[in-house]
């Protein structure tokens, strides 16, 4: 695994933590779970991309086709 994986995520979620409290002291509380919610989908995706590369890794070493 590479560090900058989890650099990335970490940047992610420090980001999308920031703009949810500003959007929640602005009474935004309706977008600020939006915002939430698309965080955590772009963390998924970069997990289920990282999840399949695992996966083919592991086909290739032991010839699974």
């Amino acid at each position: 695994m590479d560090v900058s994986i989890i650099i990335k995520i970490a940047a992610i979620g420090i980001l999308i933590a920031i703009i949810t409290q500003i959007l929640k002291k602005s009474d935004r509380d309706d977008i600020a779970t939006l915002v939430s919610i698309a965080g955590l989908i772009i963390v998924l995706t970069l997990i289920i991309n990282m999840v399949s590369e695992l996966f083919e890794n592991i086909k290739s070493i032991f010839y699974l086709y």
